[in-house]
């Protein structure tokens, strides 16, 4: 009889436990889903600031920078503020303003040219780079091709150019 008993309570604690690791992995799966959804629309804000920015520098090199206020000219980086932008700011700059895919070397010459200081502060420029370019690929604000030569390259992704339902993917 007792044996019966603990019997039954085990089975009871087994079928506890079974329901409980069905409830977690459904918590799991819903937070997932979730998490999936928010990384899209991320990427779908990122690619609509991108071409908001690309837009507004479009008309200021067309009609110049006075015609932007001091908040608009550092909102989209070009107005110095006395410090160096962030090393990731900077390349997503240099790739919005580019328009074209370039490769991590080409990336490295337009920091040089346009704020040397940022790049200075890293031991290997072209690995933080690559970094950062590869992480702006995971964040749905660029792709990563592969050029003629065969090389990867990488290019800003502007909002009409994108697919809806595509997720952001590495390449080469």
């Amino acid at each position: 009889m007792e044996v019966e008993k603990n019997h039954d309570g085990l089975h009871a604690h087994f079928m506890d436990a079974q329901a409980n690791h069905v409830s977690a992995q459904q918590v799991v799966k819903a937070a997932h889903e979730e998490l999936l959804q928010l990384l899209r629309q991320r990427a779908d804000v990122m690619k609509r600031i991108g071409t908001v920015k690309q837009t507004i520098s479009g008309l200021a090199d067309l009609f110049g920078d006075q015609v932007l206020g001091d908040d608009l000219l550092e909102l989209i980086d070009r107005k110095p503020n006395g410090r160096q932008p962030g090393f990731t700011k900077a390349c997503r700059r240099v790739l919005m303003e580019t328009r074209r895919p370039l490769g991590a070397r080409e990336v490295c010459v337009e920091l040089d040219r346009c704020a040397p200081t940022v790049l200075a502060r890293h031991k290997d420029p072209l690995a933080s780079v690559t970094t950062v370019l590869n992480r702006l690929v995971d964040y749905g604000e660029a792709r990563s091709l592969s050029n003629d030569r065969g090389r990867r390259v990488w290019e800003w992704i502007s909002e009409c150019e994108a697919s809806p339902d595509a997720m952001p993917s590495r390449t080469a």
